[in-house]
């Protein structure tokens, strides 16, 4: 048996180009949500700031790109009102739902 060992060209997968609707978007928002993990979900509000544009978003949010580029990122640890203003400016909002028991 061999094994084919020819380069296969790969090119890297960004979230930000399937983000181009508000069903898009609400979708991956719900899905990160799912996960329960605040890192991801401020890296998720990141890649959605990306798609529509971090500076306009970091400029309504009243924060600087720097700023908000770090906050969002799988680093960064956003307060809860940086949160919460940023989805707001984006058009978004929480929801809460019970959990179903398992």
């Amino acid at each position: 048996m061999t094994i084919d060992t020819t380069p296969v060209d790969t090119t890297p997968w960004d979230v930000t180009e399937y983000l181009g609707s508000e069903e898009a978007i609400a979708h991956f928002l719900e899905a990160i949500l799912e996960e329960n993990d605040p890192s991801l979900l401020a890296a998720a509000l990141g890649d959605i700031a990306k798609a529509r544009g971090m500076t306009q978003i970091a400029r309504d949010a009243g924060l600087s790109r720097e700023s908000l580029y770090k906050a969002l990122s799988k680093d960064g640890n956003p307060e809860l009102g940086t949160v919460m203003r940023v989805m707001k400016v984006m058009g978004l909002r929480l929801s809460a739902l019970p959990v179903k028991a398992a």
